[in-house]
């Protein structure tokens, strides 16, 4: 176990000395994380870029491909997500047999949701029919999700084994694999997209078998890996292999299936934003998208934050030490909004340069410009918001949040934004801004009400931490 995970004797310190250390471990912790998500969304570049390059038609497949598969593995990536805190927990409370059959549950769920993925990709022919897509680039979408399909259960395995990997500390473990996945996805999409070695030229379709064999490569390394580290010698999959729990299971379920649903919710409601502003015209969604990519390139930082959080939070639970987990959440958002600021000078400092980066388009680059402004503020809120969940997620306490955030993107951001965007309601229509500030409006209330909860409720060590813990453990 690494020790750098382990609390330290709270007496012995001053608060300001307490919370340097804490922010140091979450440093340790999240930087591998962060690299792990950039090697992630590289490979989505690498994809679309390469696609691109062959023809408009492959990119086009490839691009809805992809806005296919992504929303489901988001689902099963925060379901399985449940294994981080679980396991953190039982290694803050040295409950080391408990280990290895939580990861076994999380093992059998990954083969559900593989089974799952598989028969949903494989069989997307009414949704593209509903799309009304030209009959070639339906057959490139579908031979690409053909092929992808292949990969899906190396690619949970790998979501679930970070449960044990991260719930022990070892973050740099999945940045490893992670990055090794890029470095095979590059050289097998040149081989695959154009025809090298003697194989034919398959354009987009050959996308989804690059990502497939490097995500399939990936897994295999890993499992070596961990039955070769002497770190894990004491976690061995095959020795230690347990049966379906359904306890187990459920409690897996009862954790990560808010988790999932959270992140669905979330990532569902920028594809919905993104068609309300079709009939804008190109330029206006253009602007959107830029901006919207600059602002998911700058949250990988406060995301991997706070999914080390999550990792600390649960661990110091675990470990019988509540005032050490209450100052990193509390402390954290402090970190969180500095980070924030940073960003958000950055972005109204710098908007004209950014755009110009993205686009050589005047009206394009003017859009952006005036979306950046308001994604400076919009950030702000974001990132105050994932940072109270994620400790939150530390607790254990996931249900409640879910339909916070529900309520906050669905209930109130989305529909807000529309009426800014399309209606004269409230003030004159503002076009795509609107949606930019219904945004900002929803995350600040998932902020507020996440803070409240996490100020007023988990840290307490009532009923948030009791009532998850008391299946499976």
């Amino acid at each position: 176990m690494d020790e750098r995970h382990q609390p330290l004797p709270e007496a012995r310190q001053t608060l300001f000395a307490r919370t340097l250390t804490e922010w140091r471990t979450l440093a340790i912790l999240g930087g591998p994380i962060l690299i792990a998500q950039v090697a992630q969304m590289a490979n989505g570049v690498i994809d679309t870029v390469m696609a691109g390059h062959a023809s408009a038609k492959d990119l086009a497949a490839v691009g809805i491909g992809s806005s296919l598969w992504m929303p489901l593995f988001l689902f099963f990536m925060g379901m399985l997500g449940a294994l981080q805190p679980i396991i953190s927990g039982y290694n803050g409370a040295r409950a080391v047999g408990k280990i290895m059959p939580a990861t076994w549950q999380g093992l059998y769920l990954a083969g559900a949701g593989s089974v799952i993925m598989i028969l949903l990709l494989t069989n997307v022919h009414p949704v593209l029919a509903i799309l009304n897509l030209e009959a070639s680039t339906a057959r490139i979408t579908q031979g690409y999700l053909d092929a992808f399909a292949w990969g899906v259960p190396a690619l949970l395995l790998i979501t679930a084994l970070r449960g044990l990997t991260d719930g022990l500390g070892h973050t740099r473990v999945i940045m490893a694999f992670s990055v090794l996945s890029t470095l095979i996805n590059l050289p097998m999409n040149y081989i695959f997209i154009y025809g090298k070695l003697g194989l034919p030229a398959m354009g987009g379709v050959g996308c989804g078998w690059a990502t497939a064999i490097s995500n399939g490569v990936a897994a295999i390394a890993l499992l070596v890996y961990l039955n070769r580290s002497r770190v894990y010698q004491h976690f061995h999959l095959i020795s230690d292999w347990v049966k379906p729990d359904l306890p187990g299971i459920r409690y897996i379920l009862a954790i990560g299936v808010p988790i999932g649903f959270t992140i669905f919710v979330e990532a569902s409601m920028f594809s919905v934003i993104a068609l309300f502003l079709a009939p804008l015209g190109p330029v206006v969604v253009a602007g959107h998208q830029i901006a919207l990519n600059v602002v998911s390139l700058l949250f990988m930082l406060p995301l991997s934050i706070g999914m080390a959080l999550t990792l600390r939070v649960s661990f110091l639970v675990g470990a019988g030490a509540p005032e050490t987990a209450r100052l990193i959440s509390r402390s954290s958002l402090i970190l969180a909004a500095a980070t924030a600021l940073v960003f958000a000078l950055m972005l109204l400092a710098l908007s004209r340069e950014i755009s110009a980066l993205y686009t050589r388009d005047t009206d394009v680059r003017d859009v952006t410009v005036r979306l950046l402004m308001f994604a400076a503020i919009f950030q702000i809120a974001d990132v105050i918001q994932v940072t109270c969940i994620s400790a939150l997620r530390g607790y254990k306490d996931t249900r409640i949040p879910m339909f916070i955030m529900l309520f906050s993107f669905w209930g109130l951001g989305l529909p807000l934004g529309y009426l800014l965007t399309f209606t004269d309601w409230l003030v004159p229509a503002m076009g795509a801004a609107g949606f930019w500030v219904g945004l900002t409006g929803g995350l600040a209330s998932a902020g507020i009400l996440l803070g409240w909860r996490l100020f007023l409720y988990a840290p307490g060590g009532g009923q948030a931490v009791a009532v998850t813990s008391s299946g499976g453990e």
